[in-house]
């Protein structure tokens, strides 16, 4: 009887361990999924807006429905996107081929491929990739920042600042690729693009998820 018990517990004990790891993987994908139908529902609009609304914050975003005023961490080199709460620094010329290296700069940011380009109204491929993790402990705090990357929609607007200016991009495409796909980041361009990449499933290096966006203006 004693043996049989010291099993059950075990039992109960691995499935409780299970259960953590599974909470723990998964919650924050379903935090950021239940925020933004919660803001859908409640129409609450996010803006960078110098006047008015609310200031940014997890109580604002789950408890208020007033608007909500995003204040860019930096205007140096930073991302923008409204609509899914993305408000992050961007590290700049990031090797894609160090995984050493990558990983290192996406514990303080968004990184910036080095062979693609910096804002600008020329022809170019600003091309930006960020974590969609399960494994969010072990990665940085911004380990999450493209969870809800697709939620984006033809029409969306994106903001990168960049040397103090607000170059405003508009989601033009979205599209899945396999993971060995290099080809949204080698396209050739004849307008000014922005691509942002990311991983599909998340915490998976199966494929990518990858919205393209074209330059509208220059604030």
């Amino acid at each position: 009887m004693y043996k049989f018990k010291s099993k059950l517990k075990f039992s109960a004990l691995l499935i409780i361990i299970g259960i953590f790891f599974i909470v723990a993987s998964f919650g924050p994908l379903i935090k950021d999924e239940v925020w933004f139908y919660l803001k859908q529902f409640k129409n609450q609009q996010m803006s960078l807006s110098t006047s008015g609304g609310e200031k940014d914050s997890a109580f604002a975003r789950f408890l208020t429905s007033t608007p909500i005023q995003i204040t860019p961490v930096n205007k140096d080199f930073s991302l923008v996107i409204e609509k899914i709460g993305v408000n992050a620094p961007i590290v700049a010329d990031v090797p894609v081929d160090n995984e050493e290296a990558y990983k290192e700069a996406l514990q303080h940011g968004i990184a910036q491929a080095i062979t693609s380009d910096y804002p600008t109204k020329s022809p170019s491929n600003v091309y930006l990739f960020a974590h969609t993790s399960l494994g969010f402990w072990d990665l940085g705090g911004y380990a999450t920042v493209f969870n809800l990357l697709h939620q984006l929609s033809i029409g969306d607007p994106i903001h990168v600042f960049y040397k103090n200016s607000d170059y405003v991009y508009i989601v033009v495409n979205k599209e899945i690729v396999g993971g060995w796909n290099t080809f949204p980041l080698t396209r050739p361009t004849i307008e000014p693009l922005l691509t942002l990449q990311t991983c599909d499933p998340p915490g998976t290096t199966l494929n990518r998820l990858i919205i393209t966006a074209k330059l509208k203006e220059v604030l």
